[in-house]
């Protein structure tokens, strides 16, 4: 049977794999210039783990980019006005 000292040796060895992933999915992030800052690329890694569709997860991404600049757009031509 685990020990207390065995369960957090595993819970840190999780969490240090997990880092690893990040890490290395935000090296291929920054090569790609995809622009995803390390707590959204998380977070978009734990929903593909959940089971969202990864291409379905990118073409959400890539809509509420569009929609932010276009919010963008409009704020910065109403304080020209």
């Amino acid at each position: 049977m685990p020990t207390e000292a065995d369960a957090r040796q595993e819970r840190q060895e999780k969490a240090k794999q997990a880092k690893e992933v990040v890490d290395i999915f935000n090296e291929i992030s920054t090569l790609l210039h995809s622009d995803l800052d390390r707590e959204t690329l998380s977070i978009c890694i734990s929903l593909i783990e959940n089971g969202v569709n990864p291409e379905a997860l990118a073409s959400v991404v890539r809509e509420l980019r569009r929609e932010g600049e276009e919010v963008r757009k409009e704020i910065r031509s109403s304080s020209r006005n």
